[in-house]
């Protein structure tokens, strides 16, 4: 019904940083930090909330990056 994950542009956003630091500028990349991920995203699904029995705060609504069903 609800989901929060990492947001899959910002991962790959990171990960061409980490390319470009390695290929472009040679480092290796057994040296480069390991980085959490900073940006997360909520998907809502309304249509399983519904079928359940549950009424979705709008607050919780409004903070969704993304509405389905």
């Amino acid at each position: 019904m609800i989901t929060l994950g990492p947001s899959s542009k910002a991962m790959l956003r990171q990960g061409n940083a980490y390319v470009i630091r390695i290929l472009e500028k040679g480092e290796r990349a057994g040296d480069l930090p390991i980085q959490q991920p900073t940006k997360f995203e909520m998907a809502i699904s309304r249509r399983t909330a519904a079928a359940i029995g549950l009424d979705l705060p709008p607050a919780l609504v409004l903070r969704a990056d993304e509405l389905v069903g």
